[in-house]
């Protein structure tokens, strides 16, 4: 039996997997639920098994269904690859670059990534897309962005990673903060200050706390926790509390807050900062530039 599959077929059954309901789909696609549901027949007629199962008021996928979506998500992936390429084939660095993105390196490395990359190619287009990598690998999984820059690589198959540089993070605190008093501070009298970090769960926050109680010193007394990173460098400058950040923000002038760092190697913490993209998907010459600017600004930030 030949096995054979429309392609418009395939993009409405990854709306109705998506939504499992018919009738929310066919809302979505502005089509009639008889003709998703004559879709979803072609489909099953093609590959021989049932791929939806009725389940309370909609529709979930059965073990086929599932396996369909994994190979209808990297066929979309495959073409909207291959128009990519060809379009691009003679036109040099041009297109649309969709990007996500960590709040560090949104700050301090796609600024002037992206100044450079428009200076070269007027007509490269960007989107980005400003989250934590928890946020963003969904998206890069769904083919919603190109790249996903952040401090974890690879580790799933259908991806690669390249590394950009080393992300240090670090005790910083206003440079007239108390602690910066004693002549060489020590880990036990950082637990006699109140703290701005993130929640418990972030990695620098978990990997703070960890190490506190490996040296059996009472973790942070947090008085203020923000999810937003770009606000930290501000907050720390304005309320005097000490704070576990990117080196990168100590940098003169980066912030807006005159900050110090408490320099000791038990509170530093290093990281890579990679970039990460479907291994099989189409990187455009502009991507790749935007790749390499990156990995220049990330060894050798600019002051």
């Amino acid at each position: 039996m030949e096995f054979i599959l429309d392609l418009r077929d395939l993009q409405y059954f990854e709306v109705i997997a998506e939504l499992e309901h018919m009738g929310r789909a066919a809302e979505r696609l502005h089509r009639t639920q008889p003709a998703l549901t004559s879709c979803v027949r072609r489909l099953e007629e093609a590959c021989g098994a049932l791929l939806f199962e009725k389940t309370g008021r909609g529709i979930r996928l059965t073990s086929a269904g599932k396996a369909l979506l994994k190979w209808a998500q990297r066929t979309r992936f495959d073409v909207e690859s291959a128009r990519r390429e060809i379009g691009d084939i003679g036109r040099g660095l041009t297109g649309n670059i969709k990007i996500g993105i960590v709040p560090t390196a949104a700050q301090f490395l796609l600024p002037p990534a992206a100044r450079d990359l428009m200076r070269e190619a007027p007509e490269v287009t960007l989107q980005t897309t400003v989250a934590l990598v928890d946020i963003l690998k969904p998206l890069l999984r769904a083919g919603d962005i190109d790249l996903m820059v952040g401090t974890e690589g690879a580790t799933e198959p259908g991806f690669a990673s390249q590394n950009l540089a080393e992300d240090v993070i670090v005790v910083a605190a206003a440079d007239t903060h108390a602690i910066f008093d004693k002549p060489k501070p020590a880990l036990k009298d950082l637990a006699g200050y109140r703290w701005v970090l993130q929640p418990p769960g972030a990695p620098t926050r978990d990997w703070l706390d960890q190490t506190f109680d490996r040296h059996r010193v009472p973790r942070p007394v947090v008085q203020v926790e923000s999810t937003m990173l770009l606000m930290l460098p501000t907050l720390i400058g304005e309320t005097g509390l000490l704070s576990f950040i990117s080196r990168l923000h100590l940098q003169a002038g980066r912030s807006g807050a005159a900050l110090r760092e408490v320099k000791l190697p038990a509170t530093t913490m290093r990281r890579r900062m990679v970039v990460t993209y479907r291994d099989s998907g189409y990187i455009s010459p502009a991507a790749q530039r935007l790749i390499h600017l990156l990995a220049k600004y990330a060894d050798s930030p600019p002051r």
